[in-house]
């Protein structure tokens, strides 16, 4: 994997962890997703609202579940 293939998927850990953390101490779903977008867009701010808000909700949807914030158990 390359640096930048590296540097995504720390990102893509830090933004899920925080979201994770935040839920689990009882912060409602839409004020975790819009803390991990404004996380997201400090370390990148080249980009937009709309690409960061894209890139949080792919990277929690597909490691968490949203109602608990908890991470997917895969069957």
């Amino acid at each position: 994997m390359g640096q930048i293939g590296q540097i995504a998927r720390h990102c893509e850990r830090a933004v899920v962890t925080a979201y994770s953390e935040l839920r689990q101490h009882g912060t409602d779903d839409m004020s975790a997703f819009i803390a991990c977008t404004t996380l997201y867009r400090i370390h990148h701010p080249e980009a937009s609202l709309s690409e960061a808000r894209r890139l949080v909700a792919e990277w929690v949807d597909h490691h968490l579940d949203r109602a608990t914030g908890h991470e997917r158990i895969e069957a």
